[in-house]
């Protein structure tokens, strides 16, 4: 099954993803891509959604030509390894510091000689077909991505290290992590985080890696300023997030609706 994103990230091109935290239902997926998105990530880490409903949910979306993705709570070797036999084309893995957890994620997600991930066979990511195991682990490795999410300090100070590690396919800010961790929580215009975006960018380019930028959502204009600086990845927000604003926003269209009537 064609990793799409990754197909996208090599082309130069800029794609959009979107969280799901509440959505349980498999049709999701499709839903997302009528949006007009071309990913989306199942959030284990702040959600309770369990390894069931998230197999489900991203097999239904690579079926529908949505790259699936899912970022666990942490960073278990056995976490790893059964969201990517159940479906997922690659994990974000939060809170990564050093390089050193870095070759340790890769060595869950990769088989060898990348990594030591346990070889399943047959199963979603060969739309269950029977394939010689060579090339079930060579194109395995090739389409399953390690999305490293650098929210602390530490993180960014260690991007070019991270970077350079063999099998990391993207260098992902969590950018509300990330201002809360420098102690400018919520001011995502700051020239400290400005300054973190610009050295990851560097990173990232140095090392022909992909850029992503998460929690920046409805600034365009800084959205714009990021794509310039060399982001080809936006979370753009959440499921929670687009049903509270457009339901807000209808809930308040009829109550001025209501009052007007009744003067």
């Amino acid at each position: 099954m064609e990793n799409k994103l990754k197909a996208r990230l090599a082309a130069g091109e800029v794609s959009l993803c979107i969280g799901l935290r509440q959505s349980r239902t498999v049709d999701i997926g499709p839903l997302v891509g009528a949006a007009g998105f071309d990913c989306l990530y199942v959030d284990m880490e702040h959600s309770p959604i369990g390894f069931d409903t998230t197999s489900a949910i991203c097999i239904t979306a690579i079926a529908y030509g949505v790259t699936a993705l899912v970022r666990v709570p942490g960073h278990l070797g056995q976490d790893i390894s059964r969201v990517l036999d159940g479906g997922a084309q690659g994990v974000i893995l939060p809170h990564v510091n050093t390089p050193e957890q870095a070759r340790n994620i890769v060595s869950y997600a990769k088989y060898p000689p990348l990594g030591h991930r346990s070889v399943m066979g047959a199963g979603p990511a060969t739309a269950y077909k029977a394939m010689p195991l060579a090339k079930v682990n060579e194109s395995g490795n090739a389409d399953t991505m390690v999305i490293i999410m650098l929210e602390t300090p530490e993180g960014i100070a260690n991007a070019e290290a991270i970077a350079a590690v063999p099998g990391v396919d993207m260098l992902l800010i969590g950018s509300n992590d990330l201002c809360t961790e420098m102690g400018i929580p919520g001011q995502l215009r700051h020239p400290k985080l400005l300054e973190a975006y610009q050295t990851v960018a560097k990173a990232c380019k140095k090392h022909n890696i992909a850029m992503g930028i998460g929690g920046i959502r409805g600034d365009t204009e800084l959205q714009t300023q990021l794509i310039e600086l060399g982001a080809k990845f936006l979370i753009a927000g959440n499921d929670t997030a687009y049903l509270a604003a457009a339901a807000s926003k209808d809930a308040t269209a009829l109550r001025e609706l209501i009052g007007g009537m009744t003067k």
